[in-house]
C-alpha cells in the first residue's frame, strides 16, 4: 500500500500540463486534462477543488474557464501538492509496543519505556527526510526534466491538442450565443 493517493500522481501530473513554455502558466479545463492523460473527470474536478483550496490553482473565467496554476511554477512545491491533495501524513503510528514485552509480565520496568520509543524517532527522521526532499523539488523542476526527456513534437502536439479544445469550446458556445432574429412586426 502507498503513503499517498493515486490523487496526488495525477495532480502532480496536471500541474506539469498547466506549466507553460518557460515555467509561465498555461490555463486547461479538467475534462481537458482528464481526457489528455486517460483519467477520471469526476475524481479529478475533486482534486482540482483541494488544490484551489490548497492555492496551487485557481479558476479563470469567460468561455475558455478553467485552471491556471496560482503561482509561479518555481514557487509550487511537490510536499505543497501532496499537503492539499492527501493533507499532512505521517508514515509512522507509534503504538508504544516496547512496554508490552512478555518478560515485563504487564508491568514494564521505568527504563523500558524512558526517553522518546528509538524506532518512533527513526521513522520520524524518515518523515522530515522524505518531506525535505519533496519540499526542495518544485513542479517547474519536474517540468524541466520531463521537457529534456519528451522529444520537441511531443510538446508541440500537447500544445495544438489543447488549443484545439479550446478553439472548439469557443466555437461551441458562440453558436448558443447566437439568437435567432425575431419579427418586430408582429
Amino acid at each position: 500500500m502507498s503513503l499517498y493517493s493515486a490523487g496526488v500522481e495525477y495532480g502532480i501530473h496536471c500541474l506539469l500540463f498547466l506549466v507553460g513554455n518557460g515555467g509561465d502558466s498555461r490555463e486547461a479545463s479538467v475534462r481537458d486534462l482528464a481526457e489528455l492523460q486517460g483519467v477520471p473527470l469526476d475524481y479529478l474536478a475533486k482534486i482540482f477543488t483541494k488544490l484551489a483550496k490548497g492555492k496551487l490553482v485557481v479558476a479563470t473565467e469567460g468561455m475558455r474557464g478553467g485552471f491556471k496554476l496560482a503561482r509561479p511554477a518555481d514557487e509550487i512545491t511537490l510536499l505543497d501538492i501532496v499537503n492539499a491533495i492527501d493533507g499532512r501524513k505521517s508514515i509512522f503510528d507509534c503504538r508504544e509496543i516496547r512496554g508490552r514485552c512478555a518478560v515485563f509480565d504487564g508491568s514494564p520496568p521505568a527504563w523500558a519505556l524512558d526517553g522518546p520509543c528509538a524506532v518512533h524517532g527513526a521513522m520520524m527522521v524518515a518523515q522530515k527526510r522524505m518531506e525535505e526532499a519533496l519540499a526542495q523539488q518544485t513542479i517547474l523542476d519536474i517540468a524541466r526534466k520531463f521537457g529534456r526527456k519528451a522529444p520537441a513534437e511531443f510538446g508541440v502536439k500537447v500544445e495544438s491538442w489543447m488549443n484545439e479544445r479550446r478553439e472548439r469550446k469557443s466555437s461551441a458556445q458562440a453558436s448558443e450565443q447566437i439568437i435567432p432574429a425575431t419579427n418586430l412586426s408582429d
